[in-house]
C-alpha cells in the first residue's frame, strides 16, 4: 500500500521488483486488496503485451492513513 500511496499507479512488474516478491505472492495480496476495494486495477496492452496497473482508491488511502495513525499511536505509547 505504501508504494501505491506515493505513486499515481504502478504496474505489476514494477511492484514485484520494488517489493522483491514472487508473482504468486504479489498476486494474492493484490487480489485481497482489490476485494476490499483498497486498490483499483486497469488492464491494457502496451505493444501487444498485456499490462496491469494498480492504483490506490479513496477507501484504500483512508484505510492506509488510519493504519499509519494507529501505528504512530502505538509507538508513542511504548515506554523505553
Amino acid at each position: 500500500m505504501a508504494a501505491l500511496a506515493v505513486n499515481e499507479s504502478l504496474d505489476f512488474t514494477a511492484l514485484k521488483e520494488y517489493l522483491k516478491v514472487t508473482d504468486g505472492n504479489l498476486a494474492s495480496h493484490l487480489k485481497a486488496l482489490e476485494k476490499e476495494k483498497f486498490i483499483g486495477v486497469k488492464k491494457s496492452f502496451i505493444d501487444r503485451k498485456p499490462n496491469t496497473r494498480y492504483m490506490i482508491t479513496k477507501a484504500g488511502k483512508t484505510a492506509f492513513e488510519e493504519h499509519l495513525n494507529t501505528l504512530e499511536k502505538l509507538i508513542k505509547t511504548q515506554k523505553p
